[in-house]
C-alpha cells in the first residue's frame, strides 16, 4: 500500500510539473489558446498512469505468473486508454491542428518513460 501511495504521489507531482512547464512555455511563446488543451491532456495522462501503476503494483503482491500478467495488463490498458484519449481528442473534439498533435505526443513521451522507469525500478529487486 505504501508503494502504491508513493508512486501515485510521484505521478501527481510529475503531472503538475509537466503542466507547469508546459503552461510557462505556452505563455512565453504567446500560445495561450492551447493552455486548456495542455491542462486537459496532462490531467488525462496523469490519470491513465495512476491507473496503470495501481494495476501493476497490485500484481506485484501476487505470484510470479500473476505478476507478469498484471504487468502486461497494465501496459495494455495504458495503450488502450491513450488510444481512446487520442480518438476522443482528435476526432470527437476536433482538436487536430499541428500544434495540438505535437503537444499530445510531446506529453505522451515523458509519461510513458515515467511509467516504464517506475516498472523497471520496482522489478529491479523482484523478477517477473
Amino acid at each position: 500500500m505504501k508503494l502504491i501511495l508513493r508512486n501515485i504521489f510521484a505521478t501527481i507531482i510529475l503531472g503538475c510539473v509537466i503542466a507547469g512547464i508546459g503552461s510557462l512555455t505556452l505563455l512565453l511563446t504567446g500560445s495561450e489558446k492551447l493552455l486548456s488543451d495542455l491542462l486537459i491532456l496532462s490531467f488525462a495522462f496523469t490519470l491513465i498512469i495512476i491507473v496503470c501503476i495501481i494495476i501493476f503494483t497490485e500484481g506485484q503482491s501476487k505470484t510470479t505468473q500473476k505478476g507478469f500478467l498484471y504487468t502486461l495488463v497494465s501496459m495494455s490498458i495504458k495503450l488502450l486508454l491513450e488510444m481512446i484519449l487520442a480518438i476522443l481528442f482528435f476526432a470527437v473534439a476536433k482538436k487536430n491542428n499541428l500544434e495540438v498533435v505535437l503537444m499530445f505526443f510531446i506529453l505522451y513521451l515523458p509519461f510513458t518513460i515515467y511509467l516504464i522507469l517506475t516498472i523497471l525500478k520496482t522489478l529491479k529487486n523482484k523478477q517477473l
